[in-house]
This record gives C-alpha cells, sequence and structure tokens, in this order.
C-alpha cells in the first residue's frame, strides 16, 4: 500500500512540473530539473524504503509461515491427541461398563454372602445353645456319674469262691457235719470263713449262693444247705452201682447282717474233691437294702 501511494505522489508531481514550464518559461526549467531531481532523489529513497519494507515483509512472511506452519503442526498433535483422548474416553466407558456389570455381581455375591453369613450365624447360635445344652447335661452326666462312682466306693463288695480239699473223699459219716471248704480262691470282703465253713453276710441285701457236689463211686452223696441253724435246701443222690455223677444248685436269698449260711454233709452221704476242684462253694452280694 505505501509503495502505491508513492508511485501516486510521484506521477502527481510529473503533472505539476509540467504544467509550470508552459507558463513560465526558461527560468522556471532550472527550478522544475532542480525539483525533479529533487523528486527522484525522494523516489529512490522512497523506493529503498519500499524494498526495505518488502524485505522485512517477505521476513514477517516467511516467520508468519512458519508460525503457521508450527500453529498447524500444534493443531495436528492436538488433533491426535483428542483422538487418543476419545479412544480413552471409549476405552474408560467400556471399563466403566465392565466395572458397573463386576460392580453388579459383587453386589449380588455380597447379598448372597451376607444371606449366608446369616444363616451361619443362625446355626452358630443354634450350635452355640445346643453345646450349652450338651454342657449342662454332661455337667449333670459327670455329677451322676461321680455320684454313682461314690456309691458304688461306698457299697460293700462281697463275692467268695472256695473249693472243698485235696483229700478226695470225705464221708460218709454217723452224723451230720459242716463242710469246710478250705481252698480259698477268692475271698472280696472276707465274708467267709475257711476255718469254720460259714459265710456271714456283712450287711442287709440280696445274695447269689451256688454249690456243685461230686460223687465219685458213692452209694449216697449229698448237701444241705444252712441258714443260720434253719435248712432251707437239700440236695442228695443215691446210685446201686457207685457211679460217677455232679449234682448243682443256687440259691437267692434276702440276708440280714449277721446271717449265716453253711453247707453240711449229711450222715451216710460222702462228697469228693481234689486238685480239679470238683466240689465248689461260691456267692457274692447282688444289691444291698
Amino acid at each position: 500500500m505505501r509503495v502505491v501511494l508513492g508511485l501516486l505522489w510521484l506521477l502527481l508531481g510529473l503533472c505539476g512540473s509540467g504544467a509550470q514550464g508552459e507558463g513560465g518559461g526558461l527560468d522556471e526549467v532550472g527550478a522544475v530539473e532542480e525539483s525533479t531531481e529533487q523528486t527522484i532523489s525522494d523516489i529512490w529513497a522512497e523506493v529503498r524504503a519500499l524494498r526495505d519494507m518488502v524485505v522485512e515483509l517477505k521476513v514477517e512472511l516467511r516467520n508468519m509461515e512458519a508460525r503457521v506452519k508450527e500453529s498447524e503442526s500444534q493443531v495436528n498433535e492436538l488433533k491426535t491427541e483428542l483422538m487418543v483422548t476419545k479412544v480413552q474416553m471409549e476405552l474408560l466407558q467400556r471399563e466403566n461398563s465392565v466395572q458397573a456389570t463386576q460392580l453388579i455381581s459383587l453386589e449380588t455375591r455380597l447379598t448372597a454372602t451376607e444371606s449366608k453369613t446369616s444363616d451361619l450365624e443362625k446355626q452358630n447360635a443354634d450350635l452355640q445353645s445346643r453345646l450349652s445344652t450338651s454342657e449342662s447335661e454332661l455337667l449333670v452326666s459327670k455329677s451322676r456319674i461321680d455320684q454313682l462312682e461314690r456309691e458304688n466306693e461306698e457299697k460293700p463288695k462281697v463275692a467268695f469262691y472256695t473249693a472243698l480239699t485235696n483229700s478226695k473223699n470225705v464221708g460218709p459219716y454217723n452224723t451230720d457235719i459242716t463242710l469246710k471248704f478250705s481252698k480259698v480262691f477268692t475271698n472280696i470282703g472276707n465274708a467267709y470263713n475257711p476255718a469254720t465253713g460259714f459265710f456271714t453276710a456283712p450287711v442287709k441285701g440280696v445274695y447269689y449262693l451256688q454249690f456243685t457236689a461230686f460223687g465219685h463211686q458213692a452209694f449216697a452223696f449229698g448237701i444241705t444247705v444252712y441258714k443260720n441253724n434253719q435248712c432251707i435246701m437239700y440236695n442228695a443222690d443215691w446210685h446201686s452201682n457207685e457211679s460217677d455223677e455232679f449234682l448243682t444248685n443256687s440259691l437267692v436269698l434276702e440276708l440280714i447282717a449277721g446271717d449265716e449260711i453253711h453247707l453240711v454233709l449229711p450222715s451216710g452221704h460222702s462228697i469228693y474233691d481234689n486238685v480239679n476242684n470238683f466240689s465248689t462253694f461260691s456267692g457274692a452280694l447282688l444289691f444291698p437294702l
């Protein structure tokens, strides 16, 4: 724009100088020439200024082009970043959708777990209650066991088992004799006396008593059972051919403390025993009364 204005200004100057020449004569010619030279000088100065301005404008244009290219590059980078951001946003949205689905699944599992936990807590409470009941029952059972053990310790223990003799035949005699079972194998409570042949009840109770008699080639063999001085059982057998035979019987008696039981060999009867313990006498306290 400054170049155009300079050219217009130059043309106007030339036109003005031509008009003055027609009316002024030769004196004015010199003035015009001087003015023309000055004008040309000014024009060149203006041209040089314009050239410098053009150079500056070219430099500025190149700078602007470089800045435009830089801006375009930045725009492209921004577009690229925008695309990357958009892709990332889409990925994040998909991930968010997946996470939302997972969250729903976790919430469902959490609800199920809470339900199971509640059921387990109820079962645990029930088990605790049952355990407490079992512990109470166990304590009661232990107390009863302790009581039974104490009662069992306090309960009298009576049991004996004896055999008659190693002397083989005993009898027959002309009178009744008390049999003394001298071989004592068991005598818990020491209620049987082998020196007398008497069993003495230590406490009131129910007693079980048993005897076995063996007859070896005897015409008559047998046993009479006495409670104190009372005959309560008589067992005997007779054989004309003098054969061997066993005789066994038992009794359940209610006795009071001090009652005595003994076995008697009747007169005219015999009984046999040796190391094989054919003839025996035994008994035990079933329970006290």
